[in-house]
């Protein structure tokens, strides 16, 4: 509207001055004009005072008579006379730019993410069992893509810490949980969105938040869980007239009416794989057993010393009775023993189902909890994590995965997937999936005691290498027995020569014995 142009609206009390077609005329500049400094307002009301004659006067005077416009035609047209159209698109154009520049910073949404290709290391499972498990995650995240790689067990961890140290690592990688010393720098820690030290501690068993959270951080999720177990040979037993036993003392005395030697007194039939080192399958696990059922404290075994040097007195007399030795050191190593028939009782983990029924088909044999001290039933676990490389490029996408491999469903999967390629799957590592696995006494055994399960350093199969903290320990426990039973060593003195060597070891990784 042009700013000279004053509304001037009609005085509806004063009859002399009615509206003209109900819109009133617009003033002129002349008529807007006050040459006595009177307001426009005043203007019109003194206007309202003359007749009528002296107004139509004044408009045949003053101007041309023209016929009102309508109403939008005199707005639009006070627009167009002035400059508002311009400042009106402009005030458009910069509403548009502004809208553009909004949308551009807005969050995108999964759809629009960039999309990032994850690598997970794993041992024991080939691809194509776990790709049903990648294909499900990649549904509810299209946006990355989870590459599974089998890697030979053998060389994994030296390959693992070569790789990591190189930048070229994996993003996602299975370790051993007595391996956390020597990746502490290489983790992650798990935020809350994966899950919080509450959750963790009502879904998993008590030995994995001893094993896995430090300072309140969360270091992976279990992929499965294992513990020491008793393996028994039904028929020797039958013959001998022996019940299984479940204390320590019921089984030495079963061990030795199973045990059955020659006229040389050369043992045939072993009642039980104790005493020795280098042919016991499992030993610095069975060991590790002993320790916690005899209340050697494992973060600090120097602080036990009367109690280890029990557990190395009662171990190593499986070998050294004389004549009521049940095994020795020219016996072969106890799971091929087992496996031929001539070995009663043998310890291990359900993955010595697998070797042993590929060793001997035939073989009829039964899983039992192991024998307890004085009603202390605990025994020792050895199990499998998924972490997050501290290195990986991927954080945030791999805590995705972290999240999904934490739900009870992606568990039940993994073990369908992995029992489709053999006579069970990966055992469950959740408190909440036990009781589904009662009706399989292959398995059963193993997640049954995880409950009172204790974990070790001295962890046997792990293949950590040369260097690792596994090899490491179990070679200080290898000359400690091996001092026993062969240089006729004390229990004491083993004792004191395994906690130098633990000190040691525990001291190149940082940890200090508490």
């Amino acid at each position: 509207m042009d700013e000279n142009v004053v509304y001037n609206p009609p005085d509806p009390n004063n009859p002399a001055t009615p509206p003209v077609d109900g819109v009133a005329e617009p003033l002129t500049a002349d008529q807007t004009a006050d040459p006595e400094g009177q307001t426009p307002t005043d203007q019109a009301t003194e206007s309202t005072d003359q007749p009528a004659t002296d107004a139509a006067n004044t408009t045949t005077e003053g101007a041309i008579e023209e016929e009102a416009p309508p109403p939008i035609v005199g707005f639009l047209g006070g627009i167009m006379g002035g400059g508002l159209l311009k400042k009106l698109l402009i005030g458009v154009g910069v509403v548009i730019l502004l809208t553009f520049v909004i949308i551009l910073l807005l969050p995108k949404g999964k759809a629009q993410e960039q999309a990032v290709t994850l690598q997970w290391w794993g041992l024991w499972e080939d691809a194509n069992t776990m790709q049903p498990i990648l294909d499900d995650f990649h549904k509810s995240h299209p946006n990355i893509t989870v590459q599974y790689v089998k890697e030979d067990p053998g060389q994994y961890n030296d390959q693992l810490q070569a790789r990591m140290q190189n930048g070229n690592g994996p993003d996602i990688f299975l370790y051993h949980n007595s391996w956390l010393p020597m990746l502490s720098g290489d983790l992650s820690p798990l935020p809350s969105s994966v899950i919080t030290p509450d959750q963790f501690k009502q879904i998993y068993y008590p030995v994995m938040q001893q094993d896995l959270v430090q300072n309140g951080a969360i270091y992976g999720i279990p992929m499965e869980a294992d513990s020491l177990a008793l393996f028994v040979n039904p028929a020797l037993f039958e013959a001998a007239g022996v019940q299984v036993p479940a204390t320590w003392d019921d089984f030495v005395k079963a061990a030795t009416k199973l045990t059955v030697k020659d006229q040389s007194g050369k043992i045939k039939t072993a009642g039980a794989a104790l005493g020795t080192y280098n042919n016991v399958t499992h030993a610095p696990d069975i060991i590790s057993m002993l320790f916690l059922q005899q209340g050697v404290q494992m973060n600090n075994i120097a602080a036990s010393a009367q109690n280890e040097s029990g557990a190395f007195q009662f171990y190593t007399s499986f070998a050294t009775g004389g004549q009521n030795a049940v095994w020795d050191g020219t016996l072969d190593n106890s799971e091929l023993t087992f496996s031929k028939g001539t070995l009663a009782m043998y310890f291990g983990f359900s993955w010595d189902v697998f070797q042993i029924q590929q060793l001997n088909p035939n073989l009829q044999f039964k899983i039992y909890p192991v024998p307890n001290l004085y009603g202390k039933k605990t025994t020792v676990a050895s199990y499998w994590v998924n972490g997050v490389s501290a290195k990986s490029a991927h954080q945030t996408e791999a805590m995705e995965f972290m999240q999904y491999l934490a739900q009870k469903s992606t568990a039940q999967e993994i073990y369908t997937q992995t029992a489709k390629v053999r006579a069970f799957g990966e055992p469950y590592p959740r408190k909440d999936l036990q009781q589904s696995l009662q009706e399989n006494q292959l398995i059963y055994p193993f997640v049954s005691q995880l409950n009172d399960a204790g974990s070790s350093y001295f962890a046997s199969d792990t293949d950590d290498g040369q260097t690792g903290i596994n090899t490491e320990m179990n070679t200080y426990m290898q000359t400690a027995i091996n001092s026993i039973i062969n240089g006729g060593g004390s229990p004491d003195s083993a004792a004191s020569d395994l906690n130098n060597g633990v000190a040691q070891v525990l001291q190149k990784y940082g940890q200090v014995q508490q």
